[in-house]
């Protein structure tokens, strides 16, 4: 008679992605937390997380708010479910809870959330602190035009890792719109760094792969920018997750103006969206599309630009967001 399989326990690990506006960049808040196996602040940067608690914690989004405010001092407001990760046999970024006690042996499930603030407000804890989204993923700013880093360093990586292999070169032709392959996808965020994982070229594939094989390796310390800033545990997939979702979210959501003061310009409006989608867009476009919506109303009263003109305030109409669709991002190549 067989016996039947042992099961492992499930921890639980819920991630938060809380990202603001902070001088015309999207800013996400880090933290460092001790590593319990090295007694240090953890080598790289992370996102606010900890482990669900069954017997304690009554939902998950009540422990993520709990967890944030301890590691950060920051109090969330608008919080969304982004995914959950719980891959098994698949060469994909490993969740890990080096950071608090867990069973080694355990399988890990991790759920993200995705946090909107009007204010990147500095957190009481002197480990917290916010950082530009694209020092993790430079390859997807592209307000400059195509970053030349991918022409130069990424696509000639990627080319090597595909050599012969038809498959491979497809993706990372599509994803990358190398040799002509098609648009810029911005939303393809997680598909693009999960192929650069795939292909050894994120920092963590190489400790990750370790860690599978039974060598407990720590964080990586060498990296080439090129291919971004590497993060603690699955956190930067995570990261690509939330990017990818809220610039999705920008075309069928207003929900730009979560990150938006009570009364604003419509060019930083505008720097909000470029911001997001990493796109550049036409001026006179934008604003015609944005006043033609009606989400907007001006306030009478302007702001003085510092060595420009004034500049007229506006508010977000809440009221009339109901059925509201998002943003279109006439882009500044069209006109």
């Amino acid at each position: 008679m067989s016996r039947p399989p042992i099961s492992r326990p499930i921890v639980i690990g819920l991630s938060a992605v809380v990202t603001a506006m902070r001088g015309g960049e999207l800013q996400v808040l880090t933290v460092r937390p001790e590593d319990v196996r090295t007694h240090r602040a953890s080598d790289l940067r992370g996102l606010p997380f900890g482990p669900f608690d069954p017997a304690a914690d009554r939902t998950f989004e009540l422990a993520l708010r709990a967890f944030v405010t301890a590691q950060t001092g920051f109090r969330l407001g608008y919080v969304e479910q982004l995914y959950t990760f719980g891959d098994l046999g698949r060469d994909a970024p490993l969740a890990d809870l080096g950071a608090v006690e867990a069973d080694r042996g355990a399988r890990m499930v991790s759920v993200g959330y995705l946090a909107l603030t009007p204010e990147a407000e500095d957190g009481t804890e002197a480990a917290a602190a916010w950082r530009p989204w694209t020092r993790y993923f430079p390859w997807e700013d592209w307000r400059k035009g195509r970053p030349p880093v991918i022409e130069a360093q990424i696509a000639p990586a990627l080319a090597a890792w595909a050599g012969a292999n038809a498959e491979r070169l497809g993706r990372a032709r599509d994803l990358f719109a190398l040799n002509g392959a098609g648009p810029w996808n911005e939303e393809r965020v997680l598909d693009r760094y999960e192929l650069l994982y795939e292909a050894g070229l994120a920092a963590e594939a190489a400790r990750d792969r370790g860690r599978a094989e039974g060598v407990d390796l720590p964080e990586p310390s060498r990296f080439q920018d090129v291919f971004g800033r590497p993060m603690m545990s699955d956190h930067r997939r995570i990261l690509a997750t939330a990017l990818g979702r809220l610039r999705g979210k920008l075309k069928y959501r207003p929900v730009v103006f979560e990150l938006m003061p009570e009364a604003f310009t419509l060019y930083d409006l505008q720097q909000a969206v470029e911001a997001i989608s990493g796109v550049r867009l036409h001026k006179q476009n934008f604003r015609r599309m944005v006043e033609r919506i009606g989400l907007v109303e001006g306030l009478g009263r302007q702001r003085t630009e510092t060595g420009g003109r004034p500049a007229e305030l506006f508010r977000y109409r809440r009221e009339a967001a109901r059925g509201a669709m998002g943003l279109s991002l006439p882009l500044a190549s069209e006109g």
